[in-house]
């Protein structure tokens, strides 16, 4: 039987025990052995393991997450970041949820459509494999439904820009009285989880309108009224290329109703662009040439340089660094921003192209 000072003598030599682990594995700590013993543990930096991948279409495919005991969960509509090691080095990307909120199994989903020169989503889709151990975000975006759902909802969406709706879809569809998904893709074969929707469709649960882009064109939104006559009613969620999204924002505001549209953006849009040059990233000792429409970090990355990065959005200011000389413009206003080495300004990477030679503290 235990005495009444066994407890405390047991911590204290568990507490010693710790310490002479840590000087003995020195530079690393208890801790990291039991990251790699137990990656999903709680208390350890987020992780997921994928378990499953499953073939969407031709250059699609949904990631199955298990995600490590520190997740906290996800609102339908909200999108996570996903790290993941490419030609090592650690790239992040950010990828809406199209899980339901609260599955059973604790798992979570992801849905990647490969794009061109797309080092991540290329890699994600056509080379992982389960088993494969990722770093993860928590949760975030409002590109979700109010608590008090609307009557009449239009989900106006393009290749990839499915993914968050199917989430909404998947967990809210039955709190939805009226529904219609206008969807664009190149074929009916590029319908990212074209079964599921046609499903819905066939059943009466949505009306589902498909605009297949290479025998029909691209959608005009000046024939949004004959798709879907009432849509000035209806309260619309917009997510797809940068290009449908800013001629939705335009038909909605002209006709008086921009607050019943909200849009998810997976990219900056490029307003201006600045006039290109040299950036030199001083800690890493490199140099890149860089055009006046590329994101800083995209051309460092793409060279090699290891750069911090988060949304890549311009919304989560993870990648801000220094700029400790010369010149950068923002993309999405034209905005120019100066520095010396005596006076360094902090910029956004993901939303700064050069303008002329720049020196980054990076």
């Amino acid at each position: 039987m235990s005495t009444p000072t066994a407890a405390p003598r047991r911590a204290t030599l568990v507490t010693r025990a710790l310490r002479v682990a840590e000087m003995v594995t020195t530079p690393l700590l208890p801790a990291d052995y039991l990251d790699l013993i137990n990656p999903l543990r709680a208390g350890a930096d987020l992780r997921g393991r994928i378990v499953d991948v499953r073939r969407e279409t031709v250059d699609a495919v949904t990631l199955v997450i298990r995600p490590g005991r520190g997740w906290r969960g996800h609102v339908p509509g909200q999108y996570i970041r996903i790290g993941v090691d490419v030609d090592g080095v650690r790239q992040w990307r950010a990828y809406s949820l199209t899980c339901p909120a609260s599955a059973p199994d604790g798992l979570i989903s992801v849905t990647v459509k490969a794009i061109p020169d797309g080092k991540v989503s290329n890699h994600l889709v056509r080379r992982t494999q389960p088993g494969t151990l990722i770093m993860l975000d928590q949760a975030t975006g409002d590109f979700v439904l109010p608590e008090q759902r609307p009557a009449k909802v239009l989900f106006l969406t393009a290749g990839s820009g499915i993914t968050p709706v199917m989430g909404m879809l998947r967990n809210h569809l039955d709190e939805l009285a009226d529904v219609v998904v206008l969807h664009s893709a190149p074929t009916a074969d590029d319908v990212v989880f074209g079964a599921e929707l046609r499903e819905l469709a066939a059943t009466g649960r949505i009306t589902l309108l498909e605009q297949h882009t290479e025998t029909a064109g691209l959608l005009s939104l000046e024939e949004l009224a004959s798709r879907v006559p009432d849509w000035a009613e209806r309260h619309t969620w917009a997510c797809g290329p940068t290009g449908l999204l800013d001629a939705a924002e335009e038909h909605w505001a002209a006709a008086g109703i921009g607050d019943r549209l909200r849009t998810e953006r997976f990219r900056p849009t490029v307003v201006t662009a600045g006039e290109g040059g040299t950036v030199t990233f001083a800690q890493q000792g490199q140099v890149v040439e860089a055009d006046g429409a590329t994101p800083i970090l995209d051309a460092g990355e793409e060279a090699g340089v290891l750069m911090p990065s988060g949304c890549r959005m311009g919304i989560c200011f993870g990648c801000v660094v220094p700029l400790r000389d010369g010149a950068v413009r923002d993309l999405r206003d034209g905005e120019l921003t100066t520095a010396t080495p005596e006076n360094p300004v902090p910029i956004q990477t993901c939303v700064s192209a050069a303008a002329g030679p720049c020196e980054i503290e990076l």
